[in-house]
């Protein structure tokens, strides 16, 4: 090789290089900018906004979300306080009726017992009623057959 040729090859080599390196910090410059602009710069801003703007808009559906499920939730309330007062006063009812014939059974029992009171022996009817024994007589000597038939009766004497 010539030595002319080896140093138009070294100044171009040379060239080369520098040229390279003035791309590689063009680049990381451009990559620098971009990163600090994005955590600083203007495109921070716009996201930031961006951000802040959907925050806005999503606690506004999540307001909206929590009064529909208020409301829900309070008509649901108000159905079931209305069904545990409709149970109450059919509970009521039921009771008023039950107590309501519990009453008729007893007053039933008690003209009943007062019917039957009225055939009860006293020390004021006693004597009437060993009169009545007396003068009713009551033959218990017959036989019956298997139809259940008198079939034969001594007579009174």
């Amino acid at each position: 090789m010539d030595l002319a040729e080896l140093l138009v090859i070294l100044e171009r080599f040379e060239q080369y290089r520098r040229v390279v390196s003035a791309l590689r910090l063009e680049m990381k410059e451009e990559i620098q900018f971009k990163s600090y602009d994005h955590r600083y710069g203007e495109t921070a801003k716009l996201r930031k906004k961006a951000e802040d703007e959907e925050h806005q808009r999503l606690m506004a559906w999540n307001d909206a979300e929590n009064k529909r499920l208020l409301e829900r939730r309070l008509e649901r309330l108000q159905k079931e306080e209305l069904r545990e007062k409709a149970r109450k006063v059919q509970g009521d009812q039921q009771r008023v009726a039950f107590q309501e014939e519990f009453l008729k059974k007893k007053e039933a029992e008690v003209l009943q017992l007062h019917e039957e009171s009225q055939n009860f022996i006293t020390l004021e009817n006693l004597d009437q009623r060993i009169e009545e024994c007396l003068n009713r007589t009551q033959n218990y000597n017959f036989a019956i057959d298997k139809d259940g038939r008198i079939v034969k009766r001594t007579a009174m004497p």
